[in-house]
């Protein structure tokens, strides 16, 4: 990368070795106390020299979301609890005393933190910091417009995260206004300056900003809070006074924050982004001065001094916090914290370590990502920032950025995370609830916004193109715990992904008969195959694969494929089309070569040669599904060893022998007992589904195969599921039912397509000698159902229709070059 980045290198690795002689490597935790943390791929826990169970091994770039921290962590209540008795402070009893004790002195402690104490600032514990500007703007001495004045202003950067933008909803129910000022007319307001504010006017308004964007890291500078207080800095110009919400949840996650300098009038945070734990908690810093001008309409248990059940009688709590806080606050989560704050402490120095040892790195990173070029020149990645990460002063350790093809064209921020999971790297993608910074980055505008909308993209989806504009983008951060080398296992990733191969490199050519087309023998097993009805028994004729009954309403076997479209004309072959041997006017028989079901969702695949179809595809495919102790379906994303697991159906003794390596077989019952079974309720690709236990004995196999509790549940039989997409000319009443496929209720992959992507995985090969990919292997994982031949690559995406047989099928879209299909009618 040169030499800059050279002597930026060197850098990073200077700031991560004066860390080093703080304390502990940043990569250990101790005490009780274990994080991992983001772009780290191992963490060890120095107690009795052992490894922490709950340390995953795969790293993760979004120390913006909060710190990852490993099971050993969720055992810190029990750790400080030890011998002692908290319970809920609004009592006198010894224990109680002792919770409000302990919980007093973690308030210190937050206020230590931040350089300032109990006489200047007061800590209201919160659900987080969504719940602590909630609270600013429920309880803010908000002015409505009158006769005598325009009534106070509510002024809010468009920088800023979605829960601030959320206030104008309170705001607007009280009349006052809200206006949404751009960075660049802030800048310029402190530039040419404003006369100070009217001392006799009463009206009182808030301006709220973020210390540190969380869509790019561009750190606005803490000056403006003076400035604005003080009237020699204005966000509208407008009499009166203003107060100064600094949202802080994002910035202080690896950079000191000072109040006894900087004081701010409100400083909502987020502990987790600290410390990666507990979730769930923030709090409100209050200036003191402005805390007696705050109103509250609701009161709830452990805020009243005295009231009334009877009658309007209410006084309040004379303390700031016991005012706002309602009901019992999380003490042992709060009580926690206190030993957050000592590890941060002990581990890295303090603060102003982190600052520097996270910045560095990532100006390292930003430094390597602008060097990355394709050979034409072109860049690899365009990044969404406003400075040059010059210095910790303007830019926090955050790259928000999008990956380009080599003609410019931006890649999906969706393929970008799909193809990081398989790095075992786990970013953030989207709009990050910023869209206001989104939308000025990417040159998204407000009708955008809507069209968006329109076409089916909400906020925190996969659709990641539309019209060829992005809807979001890519974003890294870095954590006190993050190194140079996880830095640079993230730029292989990136030159891995996208700089591989070298424009114009030739593809290697494929001879007929090695790999794209069906053997001989397989040809010879597809073309006089036929398709029709069971009758009353079964044909003699038709192979008796793995014991199929003969009555079952219908059976596909491999058979001739005719789209009912008329094939296009094409003028030149593709690489792939010579190498299967295909030639011009001549692409052979359109023919189904293999038959593929999935029993239990995610497992390896049955592969038969005739088989019954079901109200909901072909029978029995994906029915079951494994589920981890807490009922959630499992994936190969999160559990990759579920492929070994091979599943066996046999129709005739109605039983799914599962099979895997080390392990002896099992067999699971193919219909639930009605009697015995107990119905419960999962969740598949956001669907509630009825589902039953398959029972004991499978469950302790399968726990003991993957080394954690793991349940086998099967989808009830007469439970329906409706597809959410209906295909051209389908009535609402015809809609087809699924099983736990995720869209549709067969899934067909074409040979020749598949070809052509082995053919350019080949060609990134750099010794272009062995096959990386064979045609197989690549097949086994679009998991398809209907596997075709006989045509060109990718033409089966032009296709609405498909009739095999007497069965026709109809496109219901097409999702990573595999169909989606639903069946039209059965003659």
């Amino acid at each position: 990368m040169g030499r800059a980045a050279c002597e930026t290198c060197a850098s990073a690795n200077s700031a991560a070795w004066q860390m080093k002689e703080q304390g502990p490597r940043m990569a250990s935790g101790g005490g009780g106390f274990s994080q991992v943390v983001h772009l780290h791929s191992t963490q060890k826990v120095p107690k009795e020299g052992k490894e922490c169970p709950g340390s995953p091994a795969h790293s993760s770039c979004g120390h913006g979301d909060g710190p990852r921290v490993s099971s050993c962590y969720s055992c810190l209540v029990c750790l400080l609890t030890c011998g002692l008795y908290f319970c809920n402070p609004h009592s006198q009893n010894i224990s109680s005393k002792l919770t409000h004790d302990t919980v007093e002195h973690v308030r210190y402690r937050i206020l230590e933190h931040f350089h300032t104490s109990t006489e200047d600032y007061s800590v209201i514990f919160t659900a987080g910091s969504t719940a602590a500007l909630k609270l600013v703007a429920e309880a803010f001495p908000w002015v409505s417009p009158g006769p005598e004045s325009n009534g106070s202003r509510f002024c809010y950067l468009t920088d800023s995260h979605t829960s601030v933008v959320g206030m104008r909803k309170v705001t607007t129910a009280m009349n006052v206004t809200s206006i949404a000022v751009r960075p660049e007319d802030v800048c310029a307001a402190e530039t040419r300056g404003t006369a100070a504010s009217d001392p006799d006017c009463q009206l009182l308004h808030l301006f709220c900003y973020p210390a540190q964007s969380n869509f790019s890291g561009t750190r606005y500078p803490l000056s403006w809070i003076g400035e604005v207080k003080a009237g020699r800095m204005c966000p509208v110009s407008v009499p009166g006074k203003w107060f100064v919400l600094l949202d802080a949840a994002s910035y202080v996650s690896t950079s000191p924050l000072d109040l006894s300098v900087h004081q701010a009038d409100f400083v909502p945070l987020s502990f987790y982004k600290i410390f990666g734990f507990p979730t769930g908690l923030g709090a409100l810093l209050v200036n003191n001065r402005v805390a007696p001008l705050l109103r509250k309409t609701y009161f709830g248990g452990g805020t009243a001094a005295a009231y009334l059940a009877g009658e309007d009688f209410y006084i309040p709590r004379q303390s700031v916090a016991e005012r706002f806080e309602d009901g019992t606050i999380s003490f042992l989560d709060v009580i926690a914290l206190k030993h957050g704050f000592d590890a941060l402490e002990r581990l890295t120095g303090g603060m102003e370590n982190i600052k520097q040892h996270t910045f560095t790195l990532a100006q390292y990173t930003y430094t390597a990502l602008c060097a990355l070029r394709y050979p034409n020149g072109a860049p690899a990645v365009r990044i969404y920032s406003d400075s040059e990460f010059s210095s910790p002063e303007v830019q926090g350790p955050v790259i928000n950025f999008n990956v380009l093809d080599h003609s410019g064209n931006i890649i999906g921020y969706s393929q970008v995370d799909k193809m990081a999971s398989l790095y075992n790297i786990h970013v953030r993608t989207g709009c990050f609830c910023n869209t206001g910074a989104c939308q000025r980055h990417l040159g998204i505008s407000d009708e955008m916004v809507r069209k968006h909308l329109e076409a089916g993209h909400v906020c925190g989806d996969d659709v990641d193109l539309i019209d060829g504009h992005p809807t979001g983008s890519v974003r890294i951060s870095f954590g006190y715990m993050s190194t140079l080398e996880d830095a640079q296992a993230f730029l292989r990733f990136i030159i891995a992904m996208q700089l591989h191969q070298c424009d114009g490199q030739p593809l290697p050519q494929t001879t007929p008969g090695e790999v794209g087309a069906p053997s001989e023998s397989e040809a010879q097993d597809a073309v006089p195959a036929t398709m029709d009805r069971c009758s009353s028994s079964p044909r003699k004729d038709a192979p008796t694969d793995s014991g199929v009954s003969n009555d079952l309403p219908t059976t596909v076997a491999a058979v001739g494929l005719c789209p009912p479209l008329p094939m296009a004309t094409r003028t030149q072959q593709t690489p792939s089309e010579k190498a299967a041997g295909v030639l011009d006017g001549g692409l052979g028989p359109r023919v189904i070569t293999n038959l593929y079901l999935y029993p239990i969702k995610s497992c390896a695949a049955f592969e038969v040669t005739k088989w019954p179809i079901g109200s909901q595809g072909l029978l029995y495919d994906r029915s079951w599904m494994v589920v981890n102790h807490n009922g959630v379906c499992l994936s190969q994303k999160q559990e990759p060893r579920l492929c070994l697991i091979q599943p066996f159906i046999d129709l005739q003794q109605k039983i799914m022998v599962i099979k895997a390596k080390g392990m002896e077989p099992i067999a699971v019952p193919l219909e639930e007992n009605g009697e015995r079974t107990q119905i419960c309720q999962s969740k598949v690709c956001a669907d509630r589904v009825n589902t039953y236990n398959c029972g004991e004995k499978i469950s302790s196999w399968l726990s003991r195969f993957f080394g954690h509790p793991c349940q086998l549940l099967k989808q009830s039989s007469n439970f329906q599921r409706s597809a959410k997409k209906r295909v051209k000319d389908q009535s609402a009443g015809s809609t087809a039912t699924l099983s736990l496929v995720n869209e549709a209720q067969y899934l067909l992959i074409n040979r020749p397509s598949v070809l052509e992507l082995q053919q350019q995985l080949n060609a990134s090969d750099a010794n272009g000698k062995e096959e990386l990919f064979p045609m197989k292997e690549l097949i086994s994982r679009f998991r398809a159902n209907i596997i075709t031949s006989g045509t060109s690559p990718f033409e089966e995406e032009t296709w609405d229709e498909i009739s095999v047989g007497s069965l026709r099928f109809q496109n219901a879209c097409v999702y990573g070059n595999i169909l989606l299909l639903e069946p039209v009618a059965l003659s």
